[in-house]
């Protein structure tokens, strides 16, 4: 059973950065996809950014150019570096990872962290 623990989230300042980090423990196979969604208040949870395993990225089109995903395979780390925050981006969270093992898909997600971007 994949566990994911995710850190980095806090409170920023419009046009202020922060770095989300998913640590995986429990991984018997192979991640193929590595992914962070998002929910604000009220609202439905919706992505933000994959990468595979391979190293393509995939980003929703409010975040281009501002956000980098990234993964460090050999510590089974995801990364989402947030620049240029704005106040819409406030929301908690989420790490969401699929893996591929014999025979068998799972999917699982990490507990989420809040960013707030507020003066």
């Amino acid at each position: 059973q994949v566990q994911l623990v995710e850190s980095g989230g806090g409170l920023v300042q419009p046009g202020g950065s922060l770095r989300l980090s998913c640590t995986a423990s429990g991984v018997s196979g192979n991640l193929y996809a590595m992914n962070w969604f998002r929910q604000a208040p009220g609202k439905q949870r919706e992505f933000v950014a994959t990468i595979s395993s391979g190293g393509t990225t995939i980003y929703r089109d409010s975040v281009k150019g501002r956000f980098t995903i990234s993964r460090d395979n050999a510590k089974k780390t995801l990364y989402l570096q947030m620049n240029s925050l704005k106040p819409e981006d406030t929301a908690v969270y989420y790490c969401n990872v699929k893996e591929a093992t014999v025979g068998q898909l799972g999917e699982y997600w990490g507990q989420g962290t809040q960013v707030t971007v507020s003066s």
